[in-house]
């Protein structure tokens, strides 16, 4: 029996909900894979600094160290927004990323079929995407010192040393050599000299992988090229918020940003959530759509633990849910037989995965 400890992160709004619903498909899994799941719970965001004064305590940051992987949620929601900035559940999940190196960020993004209409662009336009963004996550703007505030004005520095670059730019070709060898790298060298210092470095490393074919495309024509021809991309590599705005965009084409998963790595312990936040103006209805952790369920499952075929068995699963005509309220008028509450929806998924050979 394969047994994997796995740190559990619900956090804020919605995140409590969702994150039930992938532990009960993974609970089902277990049931057919002979897999021994220990879950431990720890406490960040908001709801940590409710409890603790802290959005990340540090007890957290060592029970994710001592975990194969890190299911989280979601955090946020308007009552902590007055707090100092350093004290807002946002800054710990920065603070996270930083804590376990996760430099690295997976955002595929993959149209599902039978939700081709739940897309506000044409049909001809979304059919058959399949691409992924790679997203850094611990450099950039977010990161960069020196930083102020006061009343007459206020800056941050957008930083990146070349490690930084050349580590992310190898996550996305490494990627891109097991798709469909294409890396778009999306910067705005036309302005910015940290921009132009990426290119030159992403050029670097791309001698390394002679079959991956590299362009470049300015951020802003980036943002137009992926509503207007979608299919033109299989890897988007791009810094932290570049990647930030575009992975949000690029979730829109499958129809809801609830159906999207993520895989944070690159340290020893990989960080797995939906790309959604925390959504407070639904949480405690039963109506979020837990699809999006679920899947993040599966990456976790491909990434950390190395478990490609029980991964399958939650995607096909997902897969299955969806061509029956369930729906959670999100995407309730595409195609619904049934519109499921949340913990309807994640015990349909989770039935499927019990009943896979």
């Amino acid at each position: 029996m394969a047994k994997y400890k796995i740190a559990v992160i619900k956090g804020d709004g919605i995140g409590p909900e969702i994150v039930d619903e992938a532990i009960k498909v993974l609970d089902a899994l277990a049931s057919v894979c002979d897999f021994d799941f220990s879950y431990k719970e720890l406490l960040m965001g908001g709801n940590a600094y409710d409890i603790t004064g802290d959005p990340l305590p540090q007890e957290t940051i060592d029970g994710c160290l001592e975990a194969d992987a890190v299911l989280f949620g979601s955090i946020g929601g308007e009552q902590w927004d007055t707090l100092p900035r350093d004290k807002r559940p946002e800054s710990g999940l920065l603070r996270l990323r930083a804590a376990l190196d996760l430099y690295a960020n997976y955002r595929p993004v993959k149209v599902y079929d039978e939700l081709i209409d739940a897309s506000t662009l044409k049909r001809e336009v979304i059919e058959g995407v399949d691409l992924l963004v790679m997203r850094e996550l611990t450099g950039g703007i977010y990161f960069g010192q020196p930083r102020e505030r006061t009343e007459e004005k206020a800056f941050n520095t957008m930083v990146y040393t070349k490690d930084e670059v050349k580590r992310i730019a190898k996550e996305a070709f490494e990627s891109a050599m097991r798709r469909d060898k294409r890396v778009c790298s999306v910067d705005k060298a036309n302005v910015l000299e940290v921009s132009q210092f990426w290119r030159n470095i992403v050029e670097e490393v791309a001698q390394e992988y002679p079959e991956v074919t590299l362009t470049h495309m300015y951020v802003d024509n980036a943002a137009m090229q992926l509503v207007r021809n979608p299919k033109q991309f299989d890897v988007i590599l791009t810094s932290n918020i570049f990647g930030d705005i575009l992975s949000d965009e690029a979730s829109m084409l499958s129809g809801s940003i609830g159906l999207l998963p993520s895989a944070s790595v690159g340290g020893k312990v990989g960080l797995y959530e939906p790309i959604h936040g925390s959504a407070p103006d639904i949480a405690g209805q039963g109506i979020a759509n837990p699809i999006a952790t679920i899947s993040s369920a599966s990456m976790m499952l491909r990434f950390a633990l190395g478990e490609e075929k029980a991964a399958d068995k939650i995607d096909q699963a997902i897969e299955q849910v969806l061509r029956e005509g369930y729906r959670s309220k999100d995407i309730a008028d595409f195609g619904a037989k049934e519109v499921c509450s949340t913990t309807e929806l994640g015990s349909y998924i989770a039935e499927y995965v019990s009943k896979s050979s």
